[in-house]
Protein backbone atom coordinates (compact mmCIF):
# COMPACT_ATOMS: atom_id res chain seq x y z
CA UNK A 1 0.00 0.00 0.00
CA UNK A 2 1.40 3.66 -0.88
CA UNK A 3 0.11 6.54 0.98
CA UNK A 4 1.66 10.15 0.40
CA UNK A 5 0.14 12.61 2.91
CA UNK A 6 -0.11 16.46 2.53
CA UNK A 7 -0.88 19.63 4.49
CA UNK A 8 -4.06 21.85 3.36
CA UNK A 9 -3.74 25.18 4.90
CA UNK A 10 -6.65 26.37 6.34
CA UNK A 11 -8.55 23.05 5.91
CA UNK A 12 -6.27 20.22 7.87
CA UNK A 13 -4.74 17.39 6.17
CA UNK A 14 -5.00 14.98 3.21
CA UNK A 15 -4.11 10.76 2.82
CA UNK A 16 -3.76 9.48 -0.52
CA UNK A 17 -3.85 5.51 -0.59
CA UNK A 18 -3.12 3.51 -3.42
CA UNK A 19 -3.83 -0.02 -2.19
CA UNK A 20 -2.32 -3.39 -3.44
CA UNK A 21 -5.34 -3.76 -5.30
CA UNK A 22 -4.76 -0.40 -7.19
CA UNK A 23 -7.96 1.09 -5.53
CA UNK A 24 -7.40 4.92 -4.77
CA UNK A 25 -9.06 6.84 -1.73
CA UNK A 26 -8.38 9.72 -0.20
CA UNK A 27 -9.03 11.26 3.38
CA UNK A 28 -9.42 14.59 4.28
CA UNK A 29 -8.96 15.14 7.94
CA UNK A 30 -10.21 18.78 8.97
CA UNK A 31 -9.29 21.15 11.58
CA UNK A 32 -12.97 21.11 12.79
CA UNK A 33 -12.83 17.34 12.71
CA UNK A 34 -14.75 16.42 10.26
CA UNK A 35 -12.96 12.98 8.17
CA UNK A 36 -14.17 12.76 4.36
CA UNK A 37 -13.36 9.75 2.63
CA UNK A 38 -13.10 9.59 -1.16
CA UNK A 39 -13.06 6.36 -3.43
CA UNK A 40 -11.82 6.20 -6.73
CA UNK A 41 -12.65 4.68 -9.91
CA UNK A 42 -9.94 2.23 -10.35
CA UNK A 43 -9.42 2.67 -14.30
CA UNK A 44 -9.42 6.55 -13.97
CA UNK A 45 -7.88 7.56 -10.16
CA UNK A 46 -8.82 11.56 -11.19
CA UNK A 47 -12.79 10.11 -10.89
CA UNK A 48 -14.53 9.97 -8.11
CA UNK A 49 -16.89 7.24 -7.73
CA UNK A 50 -18.08 7.89 -3.95
CA UNK A 51 -17.61 10.02 -1.17
CA UNK A 52 -18.62 10.11 3.13
CA UNK A 53 -18.72 11.91 5.13
CA UNK A 54 -17.75 11.83 9.39
CA UNK A 55 -17.72 13.48 12.15
CA UNK A 56 -15.39 13.06 14.77
CA UNK A 57 -17.15 10.40 16.87
CA UNK A 58 -18.35 8.71 13.62
CA UNK A 59 -14.36 8.19 12.46
CA UNK A 60 -13.08 7.40 15.66
CA UNK A 61 -15.98 4.45 15.41
CA UNK A 62 -15.25 3.38 12.03
CA UNK A 63 -11.69 3.04 12.57
CA UNK A 64 -12.39 0.83 15.72
CA UNK A 65 -14.75 -1.20 13.20
CA UNK A 66 -11.53 -1.56 10.56
CA UNK A 67 -9.16 -1.63 13.24
CA UNK A 68 -10.81 -4.92 14.75
CA UNK A 69 -12.12 -3.71 18.08
CA UNK A 70 -16.21 -4.37 17.49
CA UNK A 71 -15.51 -7.78 15.97
CA UNK A 72 -13.51 -10.55 16.36
CA UNK A 73 -13.84 -13.17 13.59
CA UNK A 74 -13.89 -16.75 15.06
CA UNK A 75 -10.95 -18.34 15.33
CA UNK A 76 -9.94 -20.28 11.58
CA UNK A 77 -8.90 -23.07 14.09
CA UNK A 78 -12.43 -23.70 14.95
CA UNK A 79 -13.39 -23.76 11.28
CA UNK A 80 -10.30 -26.12 10.64
CA UNK A 81 -11.69 -28.54 12.96
CA UNK A 82 -14.73 -28.75 11.33
CA UNK A 83 -13.91 -28.69 7.83
CA UNK A 84 -11.27 -31.24 9.27
CA UNK A 85 -8.23 -29.28 8.18
CA UNK A 86 -9.80 -27.78 4.86
CA UNK A 87 -10.66 -24.14 5.14
CA UNK A 88 -12.38 -21.36 2.54
CA UNK A 89 -10.94 -18.57 1.77
CA UNK A 90 -11.81 -15.42 -0.44
CA UNK A 91 -9.07 -13.63 -2.30
CA UNK A 92 -8.95 -10.71 -4.92
CA UNK A 93 -6.68 -10.93 -7.91
CA UNK A 94 -3.92 -8.24 -7.90
CA UNK A 95 -2.63 -6.48 -10.65
CA UNK A 96 0.20 -8.84 -12.46
CA UNK A 97 -0.77 -11.71 -10.57
CA UNK A 98 0.43 -14.93 -12.78
CA UNK A 99 -2.87 -15.85 -13.18
CA UNK A 100 -3.90 -13.28 -15.05
CA UNK A 101 -6.06 -14.23 -18.28
CA UNK A 102 -5.88 -17.25 -17.96
CA UNK A 103 -8.04 -20.41 -17.70
CA UNK A 104 -8.45 -22.13 -14.23
CA UNK A 105 -7.99 -25.68 -16.24
CA UNK A 106 -4.58 -23.66 -17.90
CA UNK A 107 -2.93 -23.03 -14.37
CA UNK A 108 -4.10 -26.52 -13.14
CA UNK A 109 -4.74 -25.50 -10.14
CA UNK A 110 -6.21 -28.15 -7.81
CA UNK A 111 -3.31 -30.93 -9.52
CA UNK A 112 -0.78 -28.11 -9.10
CA UNK A 113 -1.85 -26.94 -5.41
CA UNK A 114 -4.14 -29.08 -4.08
CA UNK A 115 -6.82 -26.04 -4.18
CA UNK A 116 -10.16 -26.23 -5.44
CA UNK A 117 -12.11 -23.19 -6.88
CA UNK A 118 -15.44 -23.18 -5.37
CA UNK A 119 -16.61 -20.00 -7.04
CA UNK A 120 -15.78 -16.27 -8.72
CA UNK A 121 -17.10 -13.29 -7.96
CA UNK A 122 -15.85 -11.02 -11.08
CA UNK A 123 -14.89 -7.65 -10.86
CA UNK A 124 -18.21 -6.75 -12.83
CA UNK A 125 -20.46 -8.35 -10.65
CA UNK A 126 -20.73 -11.53 -12.43
CA UNK A 127 -20.93 -14.58 -10.15
CA UNK A 128 -19.87 -17.42 -11.28
CA UNK A 129 -20.57 -20.80 -9.32
CA UNK A 130 -18.33 -24.05 -9.72
CA UNK A 131 -16.66 -22.06 -12.16
CA UNK A 132 -15.24 -25.17 -15.10
CA UNK A 133 -11.75 -25.35 -16.28
CA UNK A 134 -12.08 -22.33 -19.33
CA UNK A 135 -13.22 -20.20 -16.72
CA UNK A 136 -10.64 -17.15 -16.71
CA UNK A 137 -9.51 -15.21 -14.12
CA UNK A 138 -9.22 -11.38 -14.04
CA UNK A 139 -7.61 -8.35 -12.70
CA UNK A 140 -10.27 -7.74 -9.33
CA UNK A 141 -11.87 -10.82 -9.58
CA UNK A 142 -12.62 -12.80 -5.90
CA UNK A 143 -12.12 -16.22 -6.58
CA UNK A 144 -13.24 -18.11 -3.48
CA UNK A 145 -11.21 -21.39 -2.70
CA UNK A 146 -10.68 -24.50 -0.75
CA UNK A 147 -7.76 -26.70 0.23
CA UNK A 148 -5.71 -26.83 3.65
CA UNK A 149 -4.31 -23.29 5.14
CA UNK A 150 -0.77 -24.27 3.71
CA UNK A 151 -1.85 -25.34 0.16
CA UNK A 152 -4.13 -21.99 -0.03
CA UNK A 153 -1.00 -19.55 0.99
CA UNK A 154 0.72 -21.40 -2.05
CA UNK A 155 -1.56 -20.46 -4.40
CA UNK A 156 -2.03 -16.89 -3.27
CA UNK A 157 1.52 -16.48 -3.25
CA UNK A 158 2.40 -18.00 -6.61
CA UNK A 159 -0.84 -17.40 -8.69
CA UNK A 160 -3.05 -14.49 -7.59
CA UNK A 161 -0.77 -12.19 -5.93
CA UNK A 162 1.27 -9.35 -7.59
CA UNK A 163 5.19 -10.89 -7.94
CA UNK A 164 7.66 -8.66 -6.40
Amino acid sequence: MNIRESELPGIGYKFEIITKNQDKLVIVIHDDGRREIYHFDQDDHEEVISNVTFDDSEARQIAGILGGMAYKPKALETVDFAFDEIIVEWYQVEPDAPAINKTIGEIDIRNNFGVTVIAIKKKTTKKSLNPGPNTVIEVGDTLVISGEREQIKEVIKNLLSSRG
